[in-house]
């Protein structure tokens, strides 16, 4: 088989390299879509139930002030003159289209608060809503009707004035549209969201968008099907503008109504395609750029060819001398020293390489001491957590701070996990902070207390992490750092001046 040269070799390297990365790029888009897919349907049905609490919250209002007034003794006394300045307060809070009228048991109107002249009334025109007040003797609330006294589609809430247990009125009042309309386009998250409130029977009495071409008309057959079977669920439908929606509604136990909302798809399906074009955009330069770089890379490595045996047999030598001198370095450092000292050296420096590593990750941001404790300390706890109790006060810490104290606490922690409270199952640990505010700048004091590990004695020589705590407080902190070394537990007070990081 002939041998690739080396400029295909090298663009099959790059193409192997960056088309996988684009292909992986490709599928987070994807993941990130049904990701946004399924947060947007919780976001959906959170929406609904929210509107639904809004609306049987407002609807238990309007039914409670219609209870009120159905106590009243001018209703009971059938003074209606009377009656009608107590209904005027009531609603006065619901604008001027609000009415109220009281039906007897025939549907004959014996008050309207539109008019005085109760000779005229109209009977009822939605009997079947006045005799089920009667039949139940509780609240109702109606289907979307033609109203004869507002001359126009409403809906209404009816509630039954009761004397010796017998129902004499059927109070009903039908408050306005705009209160219904008001509920859903305050609840609307944005304009790719289309939010109905339908009846009992799936026809619409609110809506955004469009509520003057689409009040009064059924649900869309997909809808309005689902709404027939299950008093809540999500589906994916399509609007009466023609737009895909995905359609999450809830049915409210009180009224019977139903409360739908949905988002749109092209909100979804818009970002994927514009993602999926950036992607695509950015992974082609770069695959050309690689592909570009792999020629001239192959060029030069061709014209340096005939340098190759020199420069290697120049490295090996070079290499040599190298590792000569550092065993040279290596013997006059160390011959005086004894193995464990070795040994304890290069421990040492492998502490402060892990410990460097630990801080570097934040050590130029600021950040909270409870967000600092907690990065520290975690590794240590594995998984019980409930090992240790921190307690004080929210105290923002300046990267210098942030630095310093996770080394402090980095030793703290592993001299515990080795010795103290978290080298056993049944340790404790108790850290407790405060600010105080005494002196001219305020000052943080840090309590480590140490409880069920093994028993303690003091140490008969200081050891290197405790002289690195007490000169770090003392050094770079401005404070200091003590240790009492109880029978039950070690206890650590780390003070430290406190630094603005606004």
């Amino acid at each position: 088989m002939r041998k690739l040269s080396l400029p295909v070799r090298l663009a099959l390297l790059v193409a192997g390299t960056t088309l996988p990365l684009i292909i992986f790029a490709v599928g987070i888009v994807f993941n990130n879509y049904e990701q946004d897919r399924r947060d947007a349907k919780q976001r959906v049905v959170e929406t609904v139930r929210s509107i639904r609490l809004v609306l049987d919250a407002e609807m238990q209002r309007m039914t409670g002030g219609l209870q009120v007034l159905s106590l009243t003794n001018a209703l009971r006394d059938r003074d209606f003159e009377g009656f009608r300045r107590i209904a005027a307060g009531f609603l006065e809070q619901y604008g001027k289209d609000g009415v109220v009228l009281v039906a007897d048991r025939e549907g004959r109107q014996v008050f309207s608060s539109i008019t005085a002249d109760t000779a005229n009334l109209p009977p009822r025109n939605n009997r079947a809503i006045v005799d089920k007040v009667f039949a139940t003797g509780s609240p109702q609330y109606s289907n979307l009707f033609f109203g004869a006294v507002k001359q126009q589609l409403i809906v209404t809430v009816e509630v039954p004035v009761v004397r010796d247990g017998e129902v004499l009125y059927d109070i009903s009042f039908s408050p306005p549209a705009e209160i219904f309309q008001a509920i859903i386009e305050k609840q609307r998250p944005s304009q790719d969201w289309t939010i109905s409130i339908f009846d009992g029977d799936g026809v619409n009495f609110a809506r955004v968008p469009n509520p003057q071409e689409t009040v009064g008309k059924r649900a869309s057959p997909t809808l309005h099907d689902a709404m027939s079977r299950a008093p809540e669920a999500t589906l994916q439908t399509v609007s009466r503008e023609g737009v895909p929606l995905i359609t999450s509604y809830a049915r409210s136990s009180l009224t019977g109504w139903t409360v739908a909302a949905g988002i749109a798809e092209s909100s979804l399906v818009g970002p994927l395609w514009r993602n999926l074009a950036i992607t695509s955009l950015i992974g082609g330069i770069l695959l050309l750029i690689g592909l570009a770089f792999a020629v001239r890379m192959a060029t030069v490595i061709a014209r340096g060819e005939m340098l190759h045996d020199l420069l290697i047999e120049e490295l090996n030598h070079r290499v040599k001398n190298t590792l000569a001198i550092l065993q040279s370095i290596a013997t006059q450092t160390f011959r005086s020293a004894s193995r464990t000292e070795r040994e304890k050296f290069e421990g040492r420096l492998g502490a402060l390489a892990q410990a460097h590593n630990l801080l570097s990750q934040d050590k130029w941001q600021s950040s909270e001491l409870r967000d600092v404790i907690g990065r520290v300390v975690q590794p240590y706890l594995f998984n019980t957590p409930e090992r240790l109790r921190m307690s004080g006060p929210d105290v923002p810490l300046s990267p210098r701070l942030s630095v310093v104290l996770s080394m402090i606490l980095h030793e703290i922690a592993t001299n515990a996990a080795k010795y103290g409270a978290l080298s056993n199952d049944t340790g404790k640990v108790e850290l407790d902070w405060e600010v105080i505010t005494e002196d001219v700048k305020p000052q943080l004091r840090l309590i480590w207390t140490e409880s069920g590990g093994p028993h303690v004695t003091k140490p008969e020589q200081r050891g290197f992490g405790s002289r690195l705590i007490e000169r770090s407080a003392r050094d770079q902190l401005g404070g200091e750092a003590t240790v009492e070394f109880l029978p039950h537990g070690v206890v650590y007070t780390v003070t430290c001046t406190l630094e603005d990081v606004s």
